[in-house]
């Protein structure tokens, strides 16, 4: 399912509402892509309608080798505009970044929420300096910020870290 090690991901322009026709199109000229889509609700005709749309509009990752000039082909595909590009040749996306997504999408391209935490929960730090300490979660934000009592040399301390960074206890 991931690209062969010699191709990187790139990032190519949709036309408007053209997704899945670039998607069936690189797909049918053997160019892997990866479309992350997440659920939207939306009023429309006096009712709530839930739905999938890409999570970055008018984009979609593309992998590919350009050392084999194939990358152009991509750019006469129907439904793309172009492969973003800084100066003549595309640009790689970070892997690492490309993967993580992937890692957080169902085989679908749907992003699946984050592990959701409640008050008092028992969690581990996953990064930084506190990472492996066993904390409880005291409080959470919208803005995916969790305020942490940890028991730091015989007190309690208050941290806030970001939920990205946290593992529930098991």
């Amino acid at each position: 399912m991931y690209p062969e090690d010699k191709s990187n991901w790139f990032l190519a322009q949709l036309k408007p509402n053209s997704h899945m026709i670039a998607q069936r199109n690189l797909a049918r000229q053997g160019f892997e892509s990866f479309l992350p889509m997440h659920e939207v609700t939306r009023r429309a005709h006096g009712r709530f309608v839930t739905q999938l749309r890409p999570l970055f509009p008018g984009y979609i990752f593309v992998a590919l080798d350009i050392a084999d000039g194939g990358w152009r082909a991509v750019n006469a595909t129907l439904g793309i505009t172009r492969l973003v590009c800084l100066g003549n040749e595309p640009t790689p996306v970070p892997s690492a970044f490309v993967t993580e997504l992937r890692m957080r999408c169902d085989s679908n391209g749907a992003l699946q929420p984050m592990e959701t935490y409640s008050k008092g929960d028992q969690v581990t730090l996953t990064k930084g300096p506190f990472a492996e300490i066993v904390a409880t979660i005291e409080s959470l934000e919208r803005d995916q910020r969790v305020y942490l009592l940890m028991d730091i040399m015989g007190m309690q301390t208050r941290v806030a870290v970001d939920a990205a960074h946290l593992r529930p206890l098991r």
